[in-house]
């Protein structure tokens, strides 16, 4: 047995593990953060249970923190007294990014954890499966539900060798991704095994499964090893090491080697985790930004490598340099070291321990210029600035960047400088970790809401046709991000899907929105890879708000389908991927006894345009998908049959 069978396996309700089959699974831990919490919370509340019904529960305040006006601030409230009520320990702002502090306190091997964050695979670095998810199906697992996902394909990614000087475990990633691209990793589970395991701290296999996700993968898993061990014990949870391994012999569905001595320094050019290739091909590109942090590459051990290079230097005079840690035990760690002093004498900007710049709160660049980044994702207006050139990179080519004001192969730089752990043992703090209320004080929780909690719409089922027209022609790789905006002001917002919505492809049709509202709703039609990034379901809520019930794309990104559905959305496929080329907006469509087609279990539909042509149309749904969407959505489907 491999060892993603195994962890899935200890947690499986129902189905087989073949790929490809439905799943469903009951997890052992659910990470909730406060862009996608408020909304996880509002459908938890109406699957009316007392209590969450999960082993363990943790909402993280890392995202709305900017707090330009009261929303971030009533938010926090809501949120915090939610936990409070519901059994959900709650991380306060400021604390940490949600998938560095799950890493180091809660983080067990053996364990199956559901996140309402795409980045909750970071956990797999410590032997979990951990997998992302939208908020209502989170919700749901939280209820006591459990969870379902189609059973993904294990690749066996064996690592040999050793890594050479001044490139990363972002390199390992980076290199993925480039064999891969964003799309290729659907449907799979990397597995990491091989010699080469060894050579990696859990810090470093937590950036290689925060961003494997990019590929569009399940997830990536680690084994729980010595390695492992050593991590759970700095962090005073040793009691948690459980050794977790594949089977001598296990088998795979696919093998992909990698050599780690032959990788060498990788940048990903704007505008995508996939658009990868060798630093040495972008030199002397005039960068005016540089942020190194945040939700991946921002442990102590990636921050003193970066202070390492700048030891005595200054940051170049037309680079800003941001440096985002990924905890509050790490700034402790780089504040009592050198850390912090070289980083404030080299000219470097030290912000909090929040997500920040990764999802457009602060930082935003000039359009157009340069910014380096050690982070996720660099799809187009991510970073707050419409028009922007970010690129993805390590901690060592960022540094490189900021020391000469250009990309620059690290490898100029001479030797590596020698970066090992803290000089003293980091103080393990769980004090801005709040618990739930308990026994009697559970029912005198008073829950805040303020004005921008509003509920989500209620889905609706499967129309029985469809007679709409296409409100908008779409391109591959579009990203929940134009969907439901980044940015300290467009977050502000996820609470309130009226308010959220009037941002919809506003980047790639500023009249997307009032179009929608004038024809009552319509049809989107995409290319491949729709929905790719961010698990945020607001960008399947504001389309139901906007009466979209049906899109039409040539292949979904797994999360978001899953929103969709979740949300009452039928996705179709073009049966012909020229069928896309030839679609207009404005376009009349008529598709005839759809709800029969879904509820018939059949594969195809056709549609008539109002010029008369005839559209093929793909059905690919699992069969309880097809009963969740008949009974209009997720919360539908769990309501007894006689209150549907």
């Amino acid at each position: 047995m491999n060892l993603t069978h195994r962890l899935l396996s200890k947690n499986l309700v129902d189905g087989e593990l073949r790929p490809g089959e439905e799943i469903h699974l009951k997890p052992d831990q659910v990470l909730i953060e406060d862009a996608t919490g408020s909304m996880t919370y509002m459908q938890f509340e109406s699957l009316g249970v007392e209590r969450v019904e999960v082993p363990l529960a943790v909402m993280y305040v890392d995202h709305n923190v900017l707090q330009v006006d009261e929303l971030n601030a009533d938010e926090h409230r809501f949120l915090q007294s939610f936990s409070s009520r519901y059994g959900v320990k709650c991380s306060k702002a400021g604390n940490g990014i949600s998938h560095s502090i799950h890493l180091e306190r809660f983080a067990r091997p053996g364990d199956v954890l559901l996140g309402a964050d795409s980045h909750s695979t970071t956990a797999g670095a410590a032997g979990m499966f951990a997998v992302g998810a939208g908020g209502l199906d989170v919700a749901v697992a939280l209820a006591g539900h459990g969870f379902w996902i189609p059973c993904p394909s294990v690749v066996a990614v064996e690592l040999r060798g050793v890594l050479p000087g001044w490139v990363e475990a972002k390199d390992v990633v980076l290199e993925l991704l480039r064999r891969y691209g964003t799309r290729d990793g659907r449907g799979k589970v990397f597995e990491f095994v091989g010699e080469g395991v060894s050579t990696l701290s859990v810090m470093e296999r937590a950036t290689i499964c925060n961003m494997v996700l990019e590929t569009g993968a399940t997830t990536g898993v680690f084994p729980s090893d010595a390695r492992t061990r050593e991590w759970l014990t700095a962090q005073k949870r040793g009691d948690d090491f459980v050794s977790m391994s594949a089977d001598a012999g296990a088998t795979y569905d696919e093998v992909e080697v990698l050599d780690l001595s032959s990788l060498e320094p990788l940048i990903a050019r704007p505008h995508s985790p996939g658009n990868v290739v060798p630093v040495a091909e972008l030199e002397g590109t005039a960068v005016g930004q540089v942020c190194v942090g945040s939700s991946v590459n921002s442990s102590y051990e990636d921050l003193a490598l970066v202070a390492a290079v700048l030891r005595g230097a200054s940051v170049h005079r037309d680079v800003d340099l941001t440096v985002s840690p990924g905890s509050r035990q790490v700034l402790d760690a780089a504040a009592r070291s050198d850390v912090y002093r070289d980083l404030l004498e080299a000219g470097a900007r030290v912000l909090e321990a929040v997500c920040g710049p990764c999802i457009g709160v602060g930082q935003a660049p000039s359009a157009g210029v340069p910014s380096v980044r050690t982070f996720n994702r660099n799809f187009p207006g991510r970073s707050g600035t419409e028009g922007d050139a970010v690129y993805l990179c390590s901690p060592s080519v960022a540094a490189a960047a900021a020391l000469r004001g250009v990309i620059t192969d690290p490898r100029r730089l001479g030797v590596v400088p020698p970066v090992g752990p803290p000089t003293y043992t980091p103080e393990v703090v769980d004090r801005h970790i709040i618990e739930p209320a308990a026994g009697d004080t559970v029912a005198r929780v008073e829950i805040h809401r303020g004005s921008n909690i509003v509920p989500p719409p209620v889905p609706q089922p499967v129309a029985p046709s469809v007679q709409s027209r296409v409100l908008i022609v779409l391109g591959d790789d579009v990203s929940t991000g134009d969907m439901a905006p980044d940015g300290a002001l467009g977050i502000a917002l996820w609470s309130n899907i009226p308010a959220c919505a009037e941002f919809m492809f506003r980047r790639i049709d500023p009249e997307f929105h009032s179009r929608a509202v004038e024809w009552g709703g319509g049809i989107i039609v995409a290319g491949h890879n729709y929905g790719q990034g961010s698990s945020r379901e607001q960008a399947a809520l504001s389309a139901s708000h906007l009466g979209i019930r049906t899109i039409v794309a040539q292949s979904f990104a797994r999360i978001h389908r899953q929103n969709l559905i979740a949300q009452g959305i039928l996705p179709l496929l073009f049966a012909s991927g020229d069928d896309h080329d030839l679609v207009a907006v404005g376009d009349e469509w008529r598709i005839e006894d759809l709800r029969d087609a879904v509820a018939d279990g059949a594969a195809s539909v056709s549609c008539r345009t109002g010029a008369g042509s005839i559209i093929d149309l793909g059905i690919e749904l699992l069969q309880r998908e097809r009963e969740v969407l008949l009974a209009g959505g997720m919360l539908g489907y769990l309501r007894p049959a006689s209150t549907r």
